[in-house]
């Protein structure tokens, strides 16, 4: 279903903003890091000594108990948040030295980030939420990116919905229009945190499998979740205890 997507050409310029020094042997690679909180009673350690190397193609679940920091490393890989230590390195780019307005566009055309409650603009319709993305980081000429859009949403099987606000479909087909606004600017990689914790059984399957044929496309997946029936089905199983990695098993 999506192999068939519109491929972006437009690459992102990190030579003078945290470019990696050698050529990375991992997609995604996590040395050392470390993520405290300053709270009034101590420092809160979120994350303590990450050391994560994912490649291109994977699909990989990360499972754990509430608190254990599975958010927080999302978040690393994302640049929303930043490591107290260590490093973050996704392809070439060394995330972690990335100022806020560079963090923005390279997020914004590297990795589409999917949440638990959508997060969709409420006052867009389902097709100008995705064409969001591709206006911010100049994404495509403006004469395709409504094409694009309403092709996105085909794959996701929401294109009857298009211009519908989100408040008028029901929870399942936002997070299609999400994972639809997570693709639009074609990113090698998907971040989703609890992607299918609001949904019903029959609903978040469907939108596992939408995920399966991501990776089948050739898309890099990490998922948050606590639905461990759905973690079985992927490539790699990562489990967090106290802010460390405590297993890594191929599923």
């Amino acid at each position: 279903m999506f192999k068939q997507l519109f491929r972006n050409n437009q690459k992102v310029d990190d030579s003078e903003n945290g470019q990696a020094p050698d050529t990375p042997a991992h997609l995604i690679d996590l040395r050392q890091v470390v993520k405290a909180y300053i709270t009034p009673v101590g420092d809160f350690i979120a994350l303590d000594g990450i050391d994560l190397q994912v490649d291109k193609g994977e699909f990989v679940a990360v499972v754990g108990k509430s608190g254990s920091g599975k958010s927080t490393l999302i978040n690393m890989i994302t640049g929303i948040d930043r490591p107290t230590s260590g490093q973050v390195y996704i392809g070439q780019t060394a995330v972690h030295k990335l100022k806020e307005g560079p963090m923005a566009e390279w997020r914004g055309r590297n990795v589409g980030v999917i949440f638990q409650f959508f997060q969709l603009l409420p006052m867009l319709s389902c097709v100008e939420n995705i064409m969001l993305p591709m206006d911010f980081c100049n994404m495509y000429a403006p004469r395709e990116r409504l094409d694009r859009a309403l092709h996105l949403l085909e794959q996701v099987e929401m294109v009857e919905h298009a211009y519908k606000l989100p408040s008028e479909v029901s929870g399942g087909q936002q997070q299609r229009v999400a994972i639809a606004r997570a693709m639009a600017n074609d990113p090698p990689i998907l971040a989703a945190d609890e992607p299918t914790g609001n949904l019903d059984s029959k609903t978040a399957d469907a939108i596992f499998h939408l995920f399966e044929e991501l990776v089948a496309a050739g898309k890099t997946i990490l998922m948050v979740t606590h639905d461990h029936d759905l973690a079985s089905r992927v490539t790699r199983t990562i489990t967090l205890a106290d802010g460390c990695i405590v297993s890594e098993e191929p599923t």
